[in-house]
C-alpha cells in the first residue's frame, strides 16, 4: 500500500462522471475543482506536501482549552460588506444533520459557489453552546489540504434576534458515502488515494490534539480530482490527558464506533478515529459497511467474531454489563482471513494494515 513519487500515473481521471452521479452532487462554477461533465485529467496526488504551517494545539489560540476562539479571515475583497443570510442565494439543500442543515449558495460578493451551514437554536442550553462554540473554533483554526475549514461567519442582522449561525466553508461535490455505493468502480489507486488524504487529515488534527470522534464516508468530502476533506466537527473535542475524567459515550456512528465506546469505557483517546478509518479503508475495499449491526451489542458481537475474544486485559476498563456479555459467551478465534475476500484488492499488505488498524485494544 506505499505510494510512489511525483511520476504516478493519474488515478483520478473516471471516478464519478456526472452522468452517473448527477449534478446534483457536483459544483456549478468551476471554481470550486473541475467542471460537473467528468474528472480532471491532472493528477489528483503526486505524493505529501507540507500542510500549511505546523499544527497547533487549541490552546494557541488563546486562552484555556474551554475558551478564547480564533477570529475567522474573510477570503472576499476587505472592502465588500458581510452578507446577511437573506443576502446569499440559495441553490440547493447538499446535507442534514443532527445539528443544521448545509446549503450551497451563491457569494452576492463574488459570485463564488460555497456552502453555507445553519446551526439553529444554538442557544438552546449550555450543551448546545459549548458544542457550537467548539466547533467553531475549530473550523476557524484549521488549515490544512485535507481539512474542512471556516471562510467566513456570516454576522446576524439583529443582535436581539441572534438564535442561529451560518458559517461559509468551501463546496465539495461530493461525499465519499455516496462514491461507495454508487457503481463506479474503485480501482487499487482510487482507495490508496482516499485512505493517504483520510490519514494525513487525521494526523493534521491528532496533532493538534483534537479528535473527531465521529469519522464516516459521509463525512468525507471529495471533488472530482480526488481532492478529499475531513469535515462537520460537531462532536470533535480537545483530547482528554487525564484519563480519571469522564468522556461522553455518544459519540461515533455506530457502524464506525471503536470496541472501547461500544464498552463504556469512560476514557478513549485518538485510537478511536483510527479504528473508524480502519472500517471505512474495509468498506472501501468490498463496497459494504464491515460491520453492520442493528444494536451495540450485536455490533459488539460482530467484532468479536473478526477479532476473535479479547483478553481479560482489554476488558479492564469495560463497564460491568459489556464484560458480563463477552465472558458469558463462547470463546472465539479471530478469523482475520475473511478479509482477504473482500475484494481482489485485499492484498497482503492491505489486510496487514487493516489488522493494524482493528485491533481491540488500542494500548496493544
Amino acid at each position: 500500500m506505499a505510494f510512489h513519487g511525483a511520476g504516478r500515473q493519474t488515478v483520478c481521471g473516471d471516478l464519478f462522471p456526472g452522468s452517473e452521479l448527477g449534478h446534483k452532487y457536483f459544483c456549478v462554477s468551476s471554481s470550486c475543482g473541475a467542471p460537473s461533465t467528468g474528472l480532471s485529467a491532472t493528477p489528483c496526488l503526486t505524493g505529501p506536501t507540507a500542510p500549511a504551517g505546523t499544527p497547533r494545539h487549541p490552546t494557541a489560540l488563546g486562552g484555556s482549552t474551554g475558551g478564547g476562539a480564533a477570529v475567522p479571515q474573510p477570503y472576499s475583497n476587505p472592502a465588500s460588506e458581510v452578507p446577511s443570510p437573506a443576502e446569499m442565494e440559495p441553490d440547493r439543500p447538499i446535507g442534514y444533520g443532527a445539528f443544521g442543515v448545509v446549503w450551497s449558495v451563491t457569494d452576492p460578493r463574488d459570485g463564488r459557489k460555497v456552502a453555507l451551514k445553519k446551526m439553529p437554536n444554538v442557544f438552546q442550553n449550555l450543551v448546545s453552546c459549548k458544542r457550537v462554540f467548539r466547533e467553531l473554533r475549530m473550523l476557524c483554526f484549521f488549515k490544512h489540504d485535507n481539512v474542512l475549514s471556516a471562510l467566513d461567519i456570516l454576522q446576524p442582522p439583529q443582535i436581539d434576534c441572534f438564535e442561529e449561525i451560518y458559517v461559509i466553508t468551501e463546496l465539495m461535490q461530493s461525499d465519499l458515502h455516496k462514491v461507495i455505493v454508487s457503481p463506479q468502480p474503485l480501482t487499487t489507486d482510487h482507495i490508496k488515494v482516499f485512505l493517504y488524504q483520510i490519514l494525513r487529515g487525521l494526523k493534521y488534527l491528532h496533532s493538534a490534539g483534537i479528535l473527531h470522534r465521529d469519522i464516516k464516508p459521509g463525512n468525507l468530502l471529495v471533488n472530482s480530482n480526488c481532492l478529499l476533506k475531513i469535515c462537520d466537527f460537531g462532536l470533535a473535542r480537545v483530547e482528554e490527558p487525564d484519563p480519571s475524567r469522564h468522556m461522553t459515550q455518544e459519540v461515533v456512528t455506530q457502524y464506525y464506533r471503536a470496541p472501547e465506546v461500544l464498552m463504556g469505557c469512560r476514557h478513549y483517546s485518538s485510537a478511536i478515529d483510527v479504528w473508524s478509518v480502519g472500517c471505512i479503508f474495509a468498506e472501501l475495499l468490498g463496497r459494504r459497511i464491515l460491520f453492520q449491526a442493528q444494536s451495540p451489542i450485536q455490533q459488539l458481537d460482530l467484532i468479536t467474531d473478526l477479532l476473535g475474544t479479547p483478553p481479560l486485559s482489554a476488558l479492564a476498563a469495560a463497564c460491568e454489563g459489556a464484560r458480563a456479555h463477552i465472558l458469558r459467551g463462547p470463546h472465539k478465534p479471530p478469523s482475520l482471513s475473511v478479509l482477504y475476500m473482500l475484494s481482489d484488492g485485499a492484498t497482503h499488505e492491505a489486510v496487514h494494515l487493516l489488522c493494524r488498524m482493528l485491533v481491540f485494544d488500542p494500548v496493544s
